[in-house]
């Protein structure tokens, strides 16, 4: 019998730290899922810190935040720490994970930092309709007027600088301090009369049909190569970034990541970026294969009353991953200065 317990409590010693195995903490950096293992005592040091206290702002949730819209959509979002508040808008077809590296490094400068999963995008509803410009930025005004948001600073990146320039256009007055648009698709990417220096409509024709025909193969391929500059010569592909992107893309839905296309290159932000009156400042890499830099960060910075241009060199579309270093404490200056 006591062999017996003995082996029984050594096989359950065994299973106990296994499991204690599994307790990783997640690294930042350039938004890898790499697992990083720590002793129990380091772990809860660092969950204890006041700074790492991740404040969610909506009692009596228990497991997800939630704001439901009045079309019935469910959009979940991220609510971490206490400040001023940082509002994050994420690009097609990612969710809020991708401002990983952003939202961990502005909340231990001391700020609120909220991340939107946009409608059919990461965890909020994959709902059929509504997958355009209006409902986007409608969707994001429905998050900030529940937490009740006020002198935030609103950062979008690619199709979200397309959703955070319409929500500040039309529902930013009183509420909005800055913005920041990060190889944004503003004012327009399709060509047309109107935009002689847009893309033909047959790259975009070309996108949906990859992406009906194995969405899972096309949204390797964007992640591999052009969106973080993986397809230069001497580039150095990170897998862990190209399969953090694959996985954000395949959480969405196929059908708001199809319609997404049309929102994000015919949806005209010219009079948008007019009727911004808040300092704005215009970021993109002249190396961004995504979104062509000269009829993007170039336009905008004309068309917009108070904007700051930042070109970065050789910079690619994903830079706020892969060059987080340098972008982070960027973004950091502009909005405390």
């Amino acid at each position: 019998m006591t062999e017996e317990r003995d082996a029984k409590m050594k096989d359950s010693n065994e299973v106990a730290t296994k499991n204690l195995a599994r307790r990783t903490v997640l690294t930042g950096a350039l938004g890898t899922t790499m697992g990083v293992a720590v002793s129990t005592s380091t772990a809860e040091g660092i969950l204890s810190d006041p700074a790492f206290a991740l404040q969610t702002h909506n009692e009596g949730a228990r497991s997800m935040n939630t704001v439901t819209t009045k079309d019935g959509v469910q959009i979940f979002y991220k609510d971490w720490g206490k400040g001023q508040p940082i509002v994050f808008h994420h690009g097609w077809p990612l969710s809020s994970d991708d401002w990983d590296s952003q939202m961990l490094f502005f909340v231990h400068q001391g700020y609120r930092v909220v991340g939107i999963d946009r409608r059919g995008h990461g965890r909020s509803s994959q709902v059929s309709d509504g997958h355009d410009m209006d409902h986007y930025a409608a969707d994001a005004a429905a998050v900030v007027d529940h937490l009740d948001l006020r002198n935030t600073i609103h950062i979008g990146h690619s199709t979200g600088g397309g959703e955070a320039t319409r929500y500040v256009a039309r529902y930013g007055n009183g509420r909005v301090a800055k913005l920041v648009l990060v190889a944004a698709v503003a004012p327009i990417m399709v060509k047309s009369p109107n935009n002689p220096g847009g893309l033909p409509i047959e790259v975009f024709d070309g996108l949906r049909k990859s992406l009906a025909a194995n969405r899972a193969e096309f949204y390797r391929e964007i992640a591999s190569k052009p969106f973080y500059g993986f397809n230069r010569p001497d580039a150095k592909p990170l897998d862990g970034v190209i399969e953090n992107w694959w996985r954000q893309g395949m959480t969405g839905g196929a059908k708001a990541h199809y319609d997404g296309i049309k929102a994000f290159s015919e949806t005209d932000l010219t009079e948008d970026l007019k009727r911004i009156g808040v300092p704005t400042l215009v970021m993109q890499g002249d190396d961004d294969q995504v979104v062509p830099y000269k009829g993007a960060a170039l336009l905008q910075a004309k068309l917009l009353k108070h904007a700051t241009l930042k070109l970065y060199p050789g910079y690619p579309h994903g830079m706020l991953t892969t060059y987080s270093e340098t972008i982070n404490p960027d973004l950091l200056a502009f909005i405390k200065g």
